[in-house]
């Protein structure tokens, strides 16, 4: 049996270290397969493997270096700098947490909790354009909207317009009531959560009142020119090489663009190319414009999602050797 021990300096980040009904400490626990406990302020690991047990008392020190930096303590947060350790890049520990993107209208602070949200955020900040692409759950549209809005408050854009693809995913426009903008809300929906989120719907509704915030389909771009303005295509990869060119050159002066999507869900036809896909491809290497890649690290959803995206990603790896073999095979015949 191995043992290693780890001082707590600050007695009242105990509580906040260990979480609520000990849930941090016990994932820590299934995460190395180890036991901890606390014996007069310190904490002690211990474990039948070494290395498990100096993982272990490698994460308790990262989490302590989080709270020490007053950022608060999630399972996801605990999931994460477990991730980190196991890989060998706790190193990279002190870029996170830190920077406030933006509060939240209930005074919630909005900040980077991955190493790719981070590099996300600085993206956004230092380009005129920026692409970011990964799995759902990763924050890309959340921590746009939350760029945008704190661009809008200190005047550095006039207005916000955020829009997307109103590309059927199996259900039929056609079919549902109402006029066009009744029609198209639903595929907008998450921007309007976040921008809640952010303003409070009724300050949200009275800026769009106004004309400041803007939330449209995209085919309501064309034609545009815009100036001065914070715009956010969402769900780009159900754009067409077409509408993508279309709506990147509608970018007028002092204005930003985020364009984010997920290439592992393209909902459009058979036959037909993503734009996001061939935009990744051909602005590469432009200068003004980054891209960021999410991976299922970068999740800060439930757990279970994580899990999800690896199930599925291990599937289509899985179909793709099988259909490699299979073609072989033919090959051979």
């Amino acid at each position: 049996m191995f043992e290693e021990s780890v001082a707590i300096e600050h007695a009242e980040q105990t509580a906040a270290l260990f979480g609520s009904f000990d849930e941090h400490i016990r994932l820590v626990e299934r995460e190395f397969s180890v036991s901890i406990f606390n014996r007069n302020g310190e904490l002690c690991i211990m474990g039948e493997n070494v290395e498990n047990v100096a993982m272990g008392a490698r994460t308790i020190n990262g989490l302590l270096s989080l709270l020490d930096r007053s950022e608060s303590l999630g399972e996801q947060t605990v999931r994460y700098v477990s991730a980190l350790v196991r890989e060998g890049n706790d190193d990279q520990l002190d870029q996170l947490g830190g920077d406030t993107v933006c509060v939240t209208v209930r005074g919630k602070p909005v900040k980077a909790k991955t190493l790719g949200q981070k590099k996300y955020v600085e993206a956004i900040r230092g380009s005129t354009v920026t692409l970011g692409v990964g799995p759902a759950g990763t924050g890309k549209t959340y921590l746009a909207v939350a760029l945008a809005v704190m661009a809008l408050r200190a005047r550095e854009v006039s207005r916000i317009i955020l829009t997307r693809p109103a590309v059927e995913a199996g259900e039929k426009l056609g079919f549902l009531p109402g006029d066009l903008q009744r029609k198209v809300d639903p595929y907008l929906r998450p921007l309007y959560d976040a921008l809640f989120d952010m303003l409070g719907a009724e300050n949200f509704v009275r800026q769009q009142e106004r004309g400041v915030i803007e939330v449209a389909p995209l085919a309501y771009m064309r034609g545009r020119t815009l100036d001065e303005s914070f715009i956010i295509l969402d769900e780009a990869q159900n754009t067409t090489p077409e509408q993508m060119k279309m709506f990147l050159t509608r970018l007028g002066s002092g204005s930003k663009m985020v364009v984010t999507g997920d290439i592992t869900q393209i909902d459009l036809p058979d036959g037909k190319r993503s734009g996001l896909k061939d935009a990744l491809k051909v602005l590469k290497g432009v200068e003004g414009i980054a891209s960021v890649r999410f991976t299922e690290r970068d999740v800060v959803r439930h757990s279970l999602v994580q899990a999800i995206i690896k199930a599925y990603d291990k599937n289509e790896e899985e179909k793709i050797r099988h259909a490699a073999k299979e073609s072989k095979g033919r090959y051979y015949e």
